[in-house]
C-alpha cells in the first residue's frame, strides 16, 4: 500500500475516531442541557397557568378554555388538570411521534424531561394540581441539527487535512521517487548519482547510494585502466606503442572477415630502407628515437579515421588497415606526405618505400600480404622512395558504378528481397542464446552477402534504409516463430538517424512479444563516439524489453566506464581478440579481465569470429558467457546463410 493511501486510511480512522468521541460527548451534553430547559420550562408554564387559573372562576367552561388556550399557544406534549382526589378536570395531548431527526436517532439518544407540577387555589381551598409537560420533538430536532453540523465539519476538516497532507507527503517524499529511480537503475546495471536531499533521514540514504555508485565507477575505471596496460603490454611493440605483429595480423583477419560498411578496405605498408645503416650512421639511440617519431606520425595518421589501425610488423616493416578505404592510392601518398614531414626534422638521410593494395571481404590474409610485399620489393627498387600500389583481387562489386549499386539496392529493397541469414551464438553449455542474423539482398538475379553491398550502401547513404527493412524482417520472423531469439546489427549511419529511432521504436512498440526476443547490437566504436545518440536509443528501447549490446568490443573497452548509466546487457568480443587464444597468454589475461569487469557490471561476453575448435575449447575457462563463429556454425546444423558462400566468407556478422 502506498504512503498517500495509508495517509488517508490513518486520516479517515482519526476522523471517524475523533467523531465518535466528539459525538458522544457532544450530545450527551446537549441532550443533558435540553432536558434541563425543558424541565424549566416545565415549571415555570405549570406554576404561571395555574397561577391564572387560581385567579379565574373555576367553571368548567372557563378553566377548560383557559387550559386549551395555553396548549394552543405553546408546544406542549400534554396539560393534564386533576382534581384532590385524581380525577382529572381537563386534560390536552399531542402524540405526534414524527421529528426532523430520524427513529434511529430518536432511539439512540431518548430525551427524558420531568413534567412541571404546580397546585391551583380557589380561594383557601385546594382545586386542582396542574402538570405541565413540553413536546420534546422540538429538542431532538434542534439536537439533530448539531450533530449533523458536527459531522460536516469533520468530514470536511478531514478531506481538508487528507488534501494538505498528501500535497505535503508528495513534497517530501518527492527525494524518495529519485531514491526509488535510483535503486532501480542500479539494479538495471546503470550506476548513476542523485542530489541529496534536505530531509536528513532520506539525506543519509542517497547519500550511501551515491557513494555506492561511485565506487562502482571508480572500480570500473580503475580495473578499465589496469586492463588497458595490460593490453598495450601484450599487444602493442614496446617501443613504438603500435601493434605488434601478431595483435595486426589479428586485426587483419577480423576485418577480412567483416560484413559490414567497412568489409572492403585497404592495407599500407612502410618500409624503413637502409636501417642497418642508419643504426651505424646515426647510433640506436637516434634510430630508435626516429622510429617513435615514425609511430607517432602514423597514430596520428589513423586518429582521425575510425576503424583503422597500424602496427609494427618487424624492425623496419610498418603497416596501416584502413577498412572502408576505397582508394588505397591515396591513402598512401596523404601518408607518405606526413611520414616525411614528420621525420624531416629528426633525420635527413632516410629512406621510405611504401606499397598499398586493396582487399575485400572473404580474402585471405596470406593472398593479400602476397600480393602486397611483391609490390613493396618492388617500391625498394626505386632507390629514392616511393609509393606503389599493387592490383586488387578481382571483385565482382568493382564491376559495377555508383548508379548501378544504387539501383540494385533500391529495387531489392522496394520488392522485399531482404532475406536473414542465421548463425547460432550458443553458450557454454551448448545451449543457443540467440541466432545472428546478418542480412542478405537479392541483387542482379544473385543472393549477396553483406559484405557485398554493404561498403556501397554507406557510401550511399541507404544504411538506415536497410536497417529499417532488417527490423522488419526480424520482427516477422519473430512472429512467425515464437520460440526463437534473434540478434541484429544496427549501422553507426542508422544509430545517427533520428528518423531511423523513432521507425524503430514505433515497430518495437507494436510487437512487444516480439520485442523482447530481439538483440540489437551496435558497434563499440560508434556507441561511444555517438554517445548522445546512442544514450537515446538506450532509453527508449530499454523500456520495451529488447536487449542492447556493444559488437566488435575491446579495443576500446577501458571506455566502458562511459556507458555504466545504460544497462547494457551483452558485449560480442572481437574477433581480433579471440585468434589463436589457445597459444596466446597475452590475449588469454586480457580476456580472462574483461570478463571479470564486464561480469562485475551484469555484462554477458560473447566471443565473435571463433574459428578453431581450440579456440571454442579455450574460451569457457576465461569466462566468455558465449561464443559465435565459423567453428559453432560448423556443429550446428541448424545454421543458416541463405546466400551461397564465397571467397571463404565467415559468420562474423555485420
Amino acid at each position: 500500500m502506498s504512503l498517500i493511501k495509508q495517509l488517508w486510511l490513518a486520516i479517515v480512522l482519526v476522523t471517524v475516531l475523533s467523531l465518535g468521541g466528539s459525538f458522544v460527548v457532544s450530545t450527551l451534553s446537549a441532550r443533558h442541557y435540553l432536558q434541563q430547559e425543558l424541565a424549566v420550562k416545565n415549571m415555570d408554564n405549570a406554576a404561571s397557568l395555574a397561577l391564572s387559573l387560581s385567579q379565574m372562576p373555576k367553571d368548567p367552561v372557563t378553566v377548560e378554555l383557559q387550559v386549551a388556550a395555553q396548549f394552543d399557544t405553546g408546544h406542549y406534549r400534554a396539560i393534564r388538570l386533576t382534581g384532590p382526589g385524581g380525577e382529572t378536570i381537563v386534560e390536552r395531548s399531542f402524540d405526534d411521534p414524527q421529528t426532523e431527526a430520524p427513529a434511529w436517532f430518536v432511539q439512540l439518544v431518548p430525551i427524558e424531561t420531568q413534567p412541571g407540577v404546580a397546585q391551583v387555589q380557589d380561594g383557601w381551598k385546594q382545586f386542582g394540581t396542574l402538570s405541565v409537560e413540553s413536546h420534546s420533538r422540538y429538542a431532538y430536532a434542534s439536537l439533530w441539527q448539531a450533530t449533523r453540523q458536527l459531522l460536516w465539519w469533520f468530514v470536511g476538516g478531514g478531506l481538508l487535512t487528507g488534501l494538505i497532507g498528501t500535497l505535503a507527503l508528495k513534497f517530501i517524499t518527492r527525494p524518495l521517487d529519485r531514491m526509488v529511480e535510483q535503486a532501480e537503475a542500479i539494479g538495471g546495471r546503470r550506476f548513476i548519482t542523485t542530489p541529496e536531499p534536505r530531509t536528513r533521514e532520506f539525506r543519509s540514504v542517497v547519500r550511501a547510494m551515491n557513494t555506492l555508485s561511485g565506487r562502482i565507477r571508480t572500480m570500473l575505471a580503475e580495473e578499465s585502466q589496469r586492463l588497458e596496460a595490460l593490453r598495450r603490454q601484450t599487444q602493442h611493440d614496446e617501443l613504438t606503442g603500435l601493434f605488434n605483429r601478431n595483435q595486426f595480423f589479428r586485426q587483419l583477419d577480423a576485418a577480412l572477415a567483416r560484413e559490414d560498411a567497412s568489409a572492403d578496405g585497404g592495407l599500407l605498408m612502410v618500409r624503413i630502407g637502409d636501417l642497418v645503416e642508419l643504426n651505424q650512421r646515426l647510433g640506436r639511440i637516434e634510430v630508435d628515437r626516429m622510429l617513435k617519431t615514425l609511430a607517432e606520425a602514423l597514430q596520428g595518421f589513423v586518429a582521425s579515421r575510425p576503424g583503422w589501425d597500424c602496427g609494427r610488423l618487424n624492425a623496419t616493416d610498418f603497416a596501416v588497415l584502413a577498412p572502408g578505404e576505397l582508394d588505397p592510392a591515396t591513402a598512401a601518398e596523404a601518408l607518405a606526405a606526413r611520414l616525411e614531414e614528420a621525420l624531416a626534422p629528426v633525420c635527413e638521410a632516410h629512406r621510405l618505400d611504401l606499397a598499398a593494395t586493396a582487399y575485400s571481404p572473404g580474402e585471405s590474409r596470406s593472398q593479400l600480404l602476397t600480393r602486397l610485399d611483391g609490390t613493396l620489393a618492388a617500391a625498394e627498387q626505386h632507390r629514392e622512395g616511393g609509393v606503389l600500389v599493387a592490383a586488387a583481387a578481382d571483385s565482382d562489386a568493382a564491376h559495377y558504378s555508383a548508379g548501378e549499386w544504387r539501383g540494385f539496392l533500391e529495387r531489392a529493397l522496394a520488392a522485399g528481397d531482404v532475406r536473414l541469414a542465421r548463425f547460432p551464438v550458443v553458450d557454454g553449455k551448448d545451449g543457443v542464446l540467440h541466432h545472428e542474423a546478418p542480412v542478405r539482398l537479392l541483387l542482379d538475379g544473385d543472393w549477396q552477402n553483406a559484405g557485398r553491398f554493404m561498403p556501397w550502401a554507406s557510401r550511399l547513404g541507404m544504411m538506415a534504409a536497410i536497417d529499417t527493412a532488417v527490423v522488419r524482417a526480424a520482427l516477422a520472423t519473430l512472429e512467425t516463430e515464437p520460440a526463437t531469439t534473434l540478434a541484429i546489427n544496427l549501422s553507426v549511419e542508422a544509430l545517427r538517424d533520428p528518423a531511423f529511432r523513432d521507425t524503430l521504436y514505433q515497430a518495437l512498440e507494436a510487437a512487444p512479444d516480439c520485442a523482447r526476443r530481439l538483440w540489437i547490437e551496435v558497434p563499440e566504436h560508434g556507441a561511444l563516439k555517438h554517445q548522445v545518440e546512442f544514450r537515446a536509443l538506450c532509453l527508449a528501447l530499454r523500456p520495451l524489453g529488447c536487449r542492447i549490446g556493444l559488437k566488435h568490443a575491446g579495443p576500446a573497452f577501458s571506455r566502458i566506464a562511459e556507458l555504466h548509466d545504460l544497462g547494457l546487457d551483452y558485449i560480442k568480443v572481437s574477433a581480433a581478440f579471440i585468434r589463436d587464444i589457445d597459444s596466446s597468454p597475452g590475449n588469454v589475461a586480457f580476456l580472462r579481465g574483461l570478463c571479470t569487469i564486464a561480469h562485475s557490471i551484469g555484462l554477458l561476453t560473447i566471443a565473435e569470429g571463433v574459428s578453431t575448435a581450440a579456440e571454442q575449447a579455450a574460451l569457457p575457462d576465461l569466462g566468455l558467457d558465449g561464443m559465435t563463429g565459423p567453428a559453432i556454425s560448423a556443429t550446428r546444423p541448424g545454421a543458416r546463410q541463405t546466400a551461397s558462400p564465397s571467397d571463404g566468407e565467415a559468420e562474423c556478422t555485420r
